[in-house]
């Protein structure tokens, strides 16, 4: 009687489950706004949770350091709380340089490009005109892209209004001061409160997950922020680096929109092979049509020199060869993942690409071992 009552009671629990999906599935439309709703509301605290978790190794280590001073000192007492004052303080005064200083200039220069680029358009092409014909120049196929060239009206995506309704979409992301008020209170007080939280997790973990099953997946979890925070901590300073050179060094070649271009190769090359290329592609063209061919060839070699030194001497030393990917896996994780997630994914497929290799390696090598246990046997 029991298991026939068992029986029915899954029968009926499969029956309101599909039914519930049905009902999704029909009101799809109003599903998706809900969740639209819902994941505004929850913005907030989503993002006091990720700058929680980016500020989490510097506050740690500040901690450890305050923590060896005099035993019963203030510094000593109050290591977490002036742990996490300190790194907020020092992020609030590095946004306060970059908004003082670069933002300024990054914003004239795109404005100058945005309203000029279209004359600079003209006389690059006025310029091939004016050129004497030869084989190259003469070839039907040239003829035909230098007329297309002609036809082009940049003006049409570069007038104010069109560019405010392109970058609509990404205004809207911004939730608003409120929201990032209520996104640092809350990533201070995970800060501050992260014994007890990750205590916490861990004591739902052990009740949720077998012995053997919970060490595998904390071990997951802690090699997944070894591998995320030296990867992309590293890929920021390499970043950096680069930039910064690269900005100077187009400087002093007399490049239009040297810091501009500088911090657009600096950003690209956190994305491994692809963005190197397409960052140095953009800044080439951009550097012909600004001030000709020959700039454009000395800023294509300067910066080709600049990718090589960092790829064979900054680059290892800073970021090293722990994650040891293959050149072919990577190119693939950043396509496919890319594809699906957009430069962020790009950004973080090596991470992701890695800490799924470490575990397909501890999966085979598991196999491995319960085979050889059973020959054994």
């Amino acid at each position: 009687m029991k298991d026939k009552k068992e029986k029915w009671l899954k029968y009926f629990s499969l029956g309101v489950a599909l039914i519930f999906v049905y009902q999704i599935c029909n009101n799809l439309e109003g599903v998706m706004e809900w969740l639209k709703g819902f994941t505004v509301v929850l913005a907030p605290f989503l993002w006091g949770i990720l700058i929680a978790y980016l500020f989490y190794i510097p506050c740690r280590g500040l901690e450890k350091k305050l923590k060896k001073t005099k035993k019963n000192g203030l510094l000593n007492r109050k290591a977490r709380g002036i742990s996490v004052l300190a790194v907020y303080l020092i992020a609030l005064l590095i946004l306060i340089l970059v908004f003082q200083y670069i933002i300024p200039i990054l914003a004239q220069s795109i404005g100058d490009l945005i309203n000029n680029f279209q004359s600079y358009y003209t006389a690059s092409i006025e310029k091939l005109d004016q050129k004497e014909p030869d084989e190259f120049l003469s070839n039907p196929i040239v003829q035909e892209v230098i007329k297309r060239l002609k036809e082009v009206d940049w003006s049409q995506f570069t007038t104010f209004e069109n560019i405010v309704i392109y970058a609509k979409g990404a205004v809207n992301a911004v939730t608003g001061i409120f929201s990032s008020f209520v996104a640092i209170i809350v990533s201070v007080y995970i800060l501050l409160g992260r014994g007890e939280i990750v205590a916490y997790l861990c004591r739902l973990g052990k009740s949720i997950f077998k012995p053997k099953t919970y060490n595998l997946l904390y071990s997951y979890f802690e090699k997944g922020n070894e591998i995320f925070f030296k990867y992309v901590g590293s890929q920021f300073l390499d970043a950096i680096l680069v930039g910064s050179i690269a900005s100077v060094a187009l400087s002093i070649l007399g490049v239009k929109y040297a810091v501009l271009l500088g911090v657009m190769i600096g950003l690209s090359n956190m994305i491994p092979y692809i963005g190197a290329i397409v960052g140095i592609g953009i800044a080439a063209i951009i550097t012909l049509i600004t001030g000709g061919l020959g700039q454009a060839i000395a800023m294509l070699v300067t910066i080709i020199i600049l990718q090589q030194l960092d790829a064979n001497i900054i680059n290892p030393k800073i970021v090293g060869d722990s994650l040891k990917i293959s050149p072919l896996l990577v190119i693939f994780a950043v396509t496919v993942i890319g594809a699906y997630f957009g430069i962020i994914g790009m950004f973080l497929s090596v991470p992701i690409i890695a800490l799924a290799k470490l575990m397909l390696e501890h999966f085979m090598a598991a196999r491995a071992e319960q085979k050889q246990e059973k020959i054994e046997e």
